[in-house]
């Protein structure tokens, strides 16, 4: 056994320690060969030899040791308690590292709780998660206070979404407002980021703040003209807020302003249908995602007790396993559609609108799905959208005043697939169609 105590295990068990003189003077001269060796460590022999070595240098070894626990734990991936165990020890070893010097060695104590966390949200041990992702908070202020990292909010995003996940938007929104606060205060001059604000203005708008989310996102759509102009964002990114923007300004009651924003728009459908874009740009497909995501939540409501998909945070950032059930979930609302469509049929008065909203969430659960594999979205996206203007039309006919709305969603919706995939003749003829049923 490679141990610099007598009682230390096999990696995967936690908290080793020993007293100066059960220190095994063999395993540790057996450590210092290894890793000082010509040879090629497993990345389990080298958290061994970490491990005895951190007994008699903690301040050399705890460091290496944590980074070698959490590569060890990527090659346990596939088995979730394992992982976890070998998790577990990564923080405690950051732990007893933080411990020694308070705060000045937060970032592997950072790194350890992140992998930890996402391990306890995969096995579904969330509240154990959520209390993982506090330390992290309260670690990374830490290390801000002590000087050894230069964000206020290192540590913080995790925490945020987890919060959002339970339901907890006001202290979502709070955290997010002190990310977008310190990104402003940074020094780089480019201030917070689509993500920030856009995820800030998702929480303040769930929580019920909502004239303060308009004017989040109102900030969004001012930076992004911005942008524009220096050539530091694409024309459909700008597109595609302003058609999120006029949607929420409509729900607010802001008709003027929701015209405005559509006129704008209007413009960008215009000039890329002209000569596309003014540069080139690399993917940009999440931007899209992430905003027609959000004009979806109204249709996403948790039951009580039921986690909730935080729609305003990237999917990456997602507790583990919550993307991949929204995404399975397709089968469901495809099951739920074929039993709806011979009823919508027969009764289009009874049954039709409710078509509708489940075809529309089985689309944009869709686009999630096909934006993470291929660039090339339209082939697999375009029946869905498609099958949703089909739908919304024949709404309009049998009931003009319900079926306006639908359709104007259903062709903006389609605009904006158009954008994505640089159809944009079709794009601006679509949204053109929508702008003229609202008169």
């Amino acid at each position: 056994m490679n141990s610099a105590t007598k009682h230390a295990g096999q990696s995967g068990h936690a908290g080793r320690t020993a007293h100066a003189e059960n220190i095994d003077h063999d395993a540790v001269l057996r450590a210092r060969t290894a890793l000082l060796g010509s040879g090629r460590l497993s990345r389990r022999q080298e958290a061994d030899a970490c491990r005895t070595l951190s007994v008699v240098s903690p301040l050399a070894y705890l460091p290496r040791l944590v980074r070698a626990l959490l590569s060890l734990s990527y090659e346990l991936g596939a088995h979730p308690q394992a992982c976890l165990s070998v998790c577990a020890e990564a923080v405690e070893a950051a732990r007893r590292l933080d411990g020694m010097e308070p705060g000045r060695r937060a970032e592997p104590l950072v790194d350890a709780l992140d992998a930890y966390q996402r391990q306890l949200y995969v096995l579904g041990r969330r509240a154990e998660g959520l209390s993982a992702r506090e330390e992290m908070a309260l670690a990374g202020r830490r290390a801000f206070e002590t000087g050894q990292v230069e964000s206020p909010v290192y540590g913080l995003g995790p925490m945020a979404t987890a919060l959002a996940e339970e339901g907890r938007h006001r202290e979502a929104a709070e955290l997010c407002g002190r990310i977008v606060a310190a990104a402003r205060q940074e020094g780089s001059g480019r201030g917070p980021s689509f993500w920030d604000m856009v995820e800030w203005a998702a929480e303040l708008d769930a929580a019920g703040r909502h004239e303060a989310a308009l004017d989040a996102f109102g900030e969004l759509v001012s930076t992004s003209r911005r942008e524009v102009e220096d050539g530091r964002t694409s024309l459909a990114n700008l597109l595609w807020e302003l058609v999120r923007f006029a949607e929420m300004l409509d729900s607010r009651g802001r008709s003027a302003d929701a015209r405005a924003a559509r006129r704008e728009a209007g413009e960008l459908f215009t000039e890329l249908a002209a000569s596309g874009e003014r540069k080139s740009w690399s993917s940009i497909l999440a931007w899209w995602r992430i905003l027609l995501g959000l004009s979806g939540r109204v249709h996403e409501q948790a039951q009580p007790g039921e986690t909730e998909l935080p729609f305003g945070s990237d999917t990456l950032g997602w507790s583990p396993g919550l993307w991949a059930a929204y995404v399975e979930g397709r089968a469901g609302l495809e099951a739920v559609a074929a039993s709806l469509a011979p009823l919508a049929a027969a009764d289009p008065g009874n049954y039709l609108e409710e078509l509708v909203t489940v075809h529309r969430r089985l689309t944009i659960r869709s686009v999630f799905y096909w934006e993470r594999r291929t660039h090339r979205i339209l082939e697999p996206l375009r029946p869905l959208f498609d099958e949703g203007v089909a739908l919304a039309r024949r709404l309009a006919e049998a009931d003009e005043d319900k079926g306006r709305a639908v359709l104007t969603r259903a062709l903006t919706d389609r605009s904006t697939l158009f954008v994505a995939a640089k159809r944009y003749a079709e794009a601006r003829d679509d949204f053109a169609e929508a702008t003229g049923l609202r008169g």
